[in-house]
């Protein structure tokens, strides 16, 4: 996600992607062969607090850049999940922090953010923080650097009352250290953990990509993985034909990859812009994710391309972001948030 004004464009075409064989996806990692509940969650995660079994995900910006300044308080009450964007690195390997812009968010106070994060916990909701950005620069490459991460996560669920975390590292990560940090994290923070990832859609064209062995390694403890299918440019369905961001064929044949390579459904949603001013390209109508997440749940509403099966355990959907949702009338949120509540 973009700190300044919009997410970041993958230089990434279909042609690149080409080279990453679906043949792999098969072979699942570490966690593929966890346990599910019957909603098709895993089932050290089924009683994971606030979040239903479809749910609508949406980034907070502590930041102006154009968009509707919003408090916590404002955010359209279809969101079930805000991630707050963003932490910030550290001098410290692996560490983060977190600081409210509160000039640029008219005097917004850190004991109102508190008080505001209360209530929406309070209301049902899920608030955690989230780690990255386009130009988040934090980097767990070791032993040490995932120690600090979880310790300094934890520490900002202490303070501020996050339910969990969201990992959008859009400039790569190291499964086997990032994997370290949330496997402590979770145990730190216990039942009701909430984690959610953001990966850009080359993260998730193969099981041996770094993102996508980072996610079935902490399936035991995933809520969700948002794909931001956007700014990305033609990527490979997982049926091995090349389809073109900003059609149903798009999203439905990406996520495909991910119900195939080893995620449960309640662990897939689509991501999408809130208005075609919050991202560089890849914006599509909330018709088109709802038709998407009907293609995917019932086999209905579907492009050229039709998944083999059905998925009515998928969790829903995403959006960059609550702020440019609400400068666009809550559009976005209004038209997907009732269509994936209402999901079978």
């Amino acid at each position: 996600m973009d700190r300044a004004r919009r997410k970041r464009s993958a230089l990434v075409g279909g042609l690149a992607a080409l080279g990453l064989a679906f043949a792999g996806l098969a072979t699942g990692g570490a966690g593929a062969a966890d346990a599910v509940d019957a909603a098709g969650a895993p089932a050290a995660n089924a009683g994971a607090r606030a979040v239903p079994k479809h749910a609508v995900t949406g980034y907070w910006q502590n930041f102006n850049n154009g968009a509707t300044v919003q408090k916590l308080s404002q955010v359209q009450n279809q969101y079930d999940i805000i991630a707050v964007a963003f932490a910030d690195a550290t001098g410290t390997p692996g560490q983060v922090t977190f600081n409210l812009d509160s000039a640029g968010l008219g005097g917004y106070t850190v004991a109102q953010f508190k008080a505001d994060i209360k209530a929406k916990k309070a209301a049902g909701k899920s608030v955690i923080i989230s780690v990255g950005g386009e130009r988040g620069a934090v980097a767990v490459n070791s032993s040490a650097a995932a120690t600090n991460f979880a310790n300094s996560v934890h520490k900002l669920m202490q303070e501020y009352g996050f339910d969990g975390v969201d990992i959008d590292l859009e400039n790569g990560l190291n499964s086997t250290y990032m994997t370290q940090a949330l496997k402590s994290l979770g145990q730190k923070a216990g039942p009701g953990f909430v984690l959610t990832m953001a990966p850009q859609t080359i993260d998730m064209q193969s099981t041996r990509n770094e993102y996508f062995k980072t996610a079935l390694n902490v399936k035991d403890i995933l809520t969700v993985v948002n794909m931001q299918y956007y700014n990305s440019g033609s990527m490979l369905g997982c049926d091995g034909k090349v389809y073109s961001q900003g059609s149903v064929d798009f999203l439905t044949a990406l996520a495909c990859i991910q119900l195939e390579g080893g995620l449960a459904p309640s662990q897939v949603g689509i991501g999408t812009p809130a208005s075609a001013r919050a991202a560089g390209s890849g914006y599509v109508s909330p018709t088109i994710v709802n038709n998407a997440l009907n293609c995917l749940a019932k086999g209905t509403n579907c492009g050229s391309f039709k998944p083999s099966k059905t998925y009515p355990g998928i969790r829903g959907a995403m959006t960059w972001s609550t702020n440019w949702d609400a400068a666009n009338g809550n559009a976005w949120s209004n038209a997907v948030g009732p269509h994936v509540h209402g999901l079978p």
